[in-house]
């Protein structure tokens, strides 16, 4: 017998309340599914289901047998799964969480037309580097000086403003004696990375910014949610300007930018992952076009 296939055919007759229904979602012809259930109560020793009235039911026993098939059948694809991955060395990438999941798909999918095979783990600069130091992840699109950067994307401020003029100084945002609430500019957690915030938040002081105009929000939206009031700004690139419906402006005062590299605890990976997968990569990380990148 297997006990699996038989598991499967009970899982789906149960759910579904009928043999013919259950096993056309299980795959199987009914009289394919009526042998299986009928060897797994063989097996088991006693029914699992009623069949007694027009509706087929689950026995007292068949309940308390329900969730321990259902485990086994999940651990078998577990398993399928696991054997899978191994036979196409496939790996876990961690990715920006900030990245589209439409972005994502085609970077997946692009791989594989290259005989490249790995799922993405989305999550935040600092967690992506723990990932790849526990040994969580085979590789990670990191986030690095925008010098050092295989790609950069390049960032300014947005805000659900009329566009006027073509940057925005930050020492625009000097705080008044109007009584008017101080203008922040509100950090993605994609950016809370030295290279970015300690940055901006030297510059925001040099131009006489407080330093609370500076914050750091714990998500995209939330960071979002400032700027779509009207007095607040989002640090962000012009593409993710676009996606949330503000107005974008590059800082006068310095130029600010991502950057990113790819680490990879194999070296051919990792430059495989540089070169046939770099347009790919691009799009993930929002990088505007091939001269944005090295």
């Amino acid at each position: 017998m297997d006990l699996i296939a038989s598991c499967v055919a009970f899982i789906a007759v149960s759910r579904h309340a009928s043999f013919t229904h259950g096993a056309a979602a299980a795959g199987i012809p009914q009289p394919v599914a009526s042998r299986r259930i009928a060897a797994l109560e063989q097996h088991l020793g006693a029914p699992v289901l009623d069949r007694t009235s027009r509706t087929v039911t689950l026995t007292p026993f068949g309940r308390d047998m329900l969730a321990s098939a259902q485990r086994l059948v999940d651990f078998a694809d577990v398993l399928s799964d696991a054997a899978d991955r191994s036979r196409r060395k496939a790996f876990d990438l961690a990715v920006p969480a900030c990245s589209t999941p439409l972005a994502l798909a085609r970077l997946i999918a692009e791989a594989e037309r290259h005989d490249l095979f790995f799922d993405v783990v989305p999550a935040d600069p600092g967690v992506r580097t723990d990932l790849m130091r526990a040994g969580e992840v085979h590789a990670s699109i990191t986030a690095v000086p925008a010098a050092d950067g295989t790609w950069q994307v390049p960032l300014g401020v947005a805000g659900d403003l009329p566009r006027t003029g073509p940057t925005l100084y930050l020492e625009q945002l000097r705080p008044d004696r109007g009584g008017e609430a101080d203008r922040r500019v509100w950090v993605q957690p994609e950016d809370d990375v030295p290279h970015v915030l300690d940055r901006i938040v030297r510059l925001a002081g040099a131009v006489g910014l407080h330093r609370h105009q500076i914050a750091t929000a714990r998500s995209v939206p939330g960071a979002v949610a400032r700027g779509l009031g009207g007095h607040d700004l989002v640090l962000c690139s012009r593409a993710e300007a676009d996606s949330f419906g503000l107005s974008w402006w590059p800082i006068g005062e310095e130029a600010f930018a991502r950057g990113y590299d790819v680490v990879c605890t194999s070296k051919d990976d990792g430059r495989r992952l540089r070169t046939i997968l770099s347009a790919a990569i691009a799009a993930c990380v929002g990088a505007e076009d091939e001269e944005n990148q090295q």
